[in-house]
């Protein structure tokens, strides 16, 4: 299952669309006004099914990702020197990538793959395929890439 994660142009805060192969919306993504990022994600029907909130009394930066109101784990930043790694609380997952973080994998803790995020060079905006080998994977891969995004958007600011 491919998902296309596109961020909008024009608004006020971060808001992403997801999209499946066909170009059909799956999800909405909103950010809200807050200490930190913020990010609500909503179904095609406008129901909010998980949140990606940033702690922001914390060393490096660190993301709660809860599915529905129900925290499930974390992502939080681990300090190094030249290339960021990253801390996943949530089912043994761990994440594997490049230097620029363009293009990373998602495996579990038996290195099986979960997804492969590749990002888009030549958009307006952050544009991102993620390619999840289990559709029931689907919003915990979505919340984990919108956290390594809020986390390099920190950074980069």
């Amino acid at each position: 299952m491919k998902l296309l994660f596109k961020q909008r142009l024009f608004s006020w805060f971060d808001s992403y669309d997801i999209y499946d192969e066909a170009g059909n919306t799956l999800y909405v993504v909103k950010g809200q006004l807050s200490w930190g990022h913020l990010l609500k994600i909503f179904d095609k029907n406008g129901r909010e099914v998980g949140t990606v909130k940033q702690r922001i009394f914390s060393f490096l930066p660190k993301f709660e990702i809860y599915e529905y109101n129900q925290y499930v784990g974390c992502i939080s930043r681990e300090l190094t020197l030249f290339r960021p790694r990253y801390n996943i609380d949530f089912n043994g997952w761990q994440v594997h990538g490049n230097y620029f973080e363009w293009n990373y994998n998602i495996l579990d803790r038996n290195n099986i793959p979960i997804a492969d995020i590749s990002k888009q060079l030549w958009n307006w905006t952050d544009t991102y395929i993620i390619d999840v080998f289990d559709p029931a994977n689907a919003l915990y891969a979505l919340m984990l890439v919108l956290a390594i995004d809020a986390e390099k958007c920190s950074r980069d600011n």
